[in-house]
């Protein structure tokens, strides 16, 4: 919108709806659904990402580059095409672990979080090594493991041991046996590449806030599975601490993606960064807010755990900081009072009586429509929010 245009601009930036609607989509249906009422707003379409699935995309929108497809193996060893982005005349590598170690890969039936591991991830890392790198970035949401990065290490040439000084596999299951971790044959090109592991949240590696015990049970796993996926996460960071001198499983964010961020962090020299304030720097966030009267969010669920730091709050406090009015549109909320308190209206899209598989099948329509009875009510809107 230019300085003299008398729309006003409204910014629509959904993250994706997990399970149902990726943040493209997600984005199309809320503009869809605004146009029915108010058809001569000013629309900026901008799908974002704090590290889960859409950051590839996130990156390429953002600037100059190109999508790179690279075979490697799924989170249960079997081969998967997945898609990674290359920045910056290829200085610069994005990846999502998600594409190549990712929960939406498995049908619910295939869950197995004992035997899974993130060995994809970590050849999409070599792959972007391999295309001369020298920044790789790794987008560490939507997980299917808890392996605490020990298969992407081990893509990468960290070797893990038993008593014996057999090699184990670096799933669950076998790292129960872990006794001692071989980084010599460690590719030396992370010493010079930067590695960068966004994460989407803050939880530490172990313990009650951990990996295992608070994420376990969304990838399937009951109590006890969940319990020994902590002690086999314990044992990891145990041995980290006691061979290598490196202690960072209390780290903020050290368990994101079933703690792959703790094993690219100890393992292969990766920095912990918001996977938040990586996209919205690369998409000019801050600006493209000032420049708006409105901003429209969204996400899947809103309930008491939704992560106050992900990416539609912290949206919300951007849009705050600035004066803007945001408003969140989830597919279901519960339970959720201090969550809304960010927003200034939270619209829930899913009616009540509607099955899991229902929902998914109408999920853009039952956005679109939920947006569209929202904006008849008529929202004021100043001309230029810049």
């Amino acid at each position: 919108m230019t300085a003299h245009d008398s729309r006003p601009l409204v910014l629509i930036a959904p993250q994706e709806f997990k399970g149902t609607l990726s943040a493209r989509e997600a984005a199309e249906a809320i503009a869809r659904g605004l146009r029915q009422s108010m058809p001569r707003v000013e629309l900026d379409i901008l799908p974002i990402a704090d590290g889960g699935p859409g950051t590839v995309e996130a990156f390429l929108r953002a600037g100059s580059g190109e999508q790179r497809v690279t075979r490697v193996r799924d989170p249960l060893g079997r081969p998967v095409d997945a898609a990674w982005g290359l920045l910056d005349r290829g200085r610069t590598a994005v990846i999502e672990m998600a594409a190549a170690s990712g929960l939406a890969l498995l049908a619910e039936a295939e869950r197995d979080l004992l035997r899974s591991d993130t060995t994809g991830t970590g050849e999409l890392i070599r792959a972007a090594l391999d295309a001369g790198c020298s920044q790789v970035l790794v987008g560490v949401g939507g997980s299917a493991t808890t392996d605490g990065g020990a298969g992407a290490a081990k893509a990468l040439g960290v070797c893990f041991l038993d008593a014996s000084g057999s090699e184990l596999a670096p799933n669950p299951e076998s790292l129960r046996r872990l006794a001692r971790i071989d980084t010599a044959g460690r590719d030396p090109r992370l010493g010079s590449a930067v590695l960068k592991v966004l994460t989407d949240v803050r939880n530490p590696l172990c313990g009650a806030e951990g990996a295992a015990l608070v994420y376990g049970p969304q990838k399937g796993a009951d109590p006890e599975l969940a319990t020994a996926l902590d002690a086999v996460l314990e044992r990891l960071a145990a041995i980290v601490r006691s061979q290598l001198g490196i202690d960072i499983e209390h780290a903020a964010g050290a368990g994101a993606g079933g703690g792959l961020a703790f094993g690219l962090a100890a393992l292969c020299g990766g920095q912990l960064v918001s996977g938040f304030e990586a996209v919205s720097a690369a998409l000019s966030l801050f600006v493209r807010v000032r420049k708006s009267s409105l901003v429209l969010t969204g996400e899947g669920r809103l309930d008491a755990q939704t992560a106050y730091f992900k990416g539609p709050f912290a949206l919300a406090r951007l849009a705050r900081m600035q004066g803007k009015p945001v408003v969140l549109f989830a597919g279901s909320v519960a339970g959720a009072a201090s969550a809304r308190e960010a927003f200034d209206e939270v619209v829930a899209v899913t009616p009540p009586g509607l099955s899991p598989a229902e929902v998914k099948a109408r999920a853009s329509e039952l956005l679109e429509r939920a947006v569209a009875a929202w904006s008849a009510r008529g929202i004021p809107l100043k001309a230029n929010g810049a």
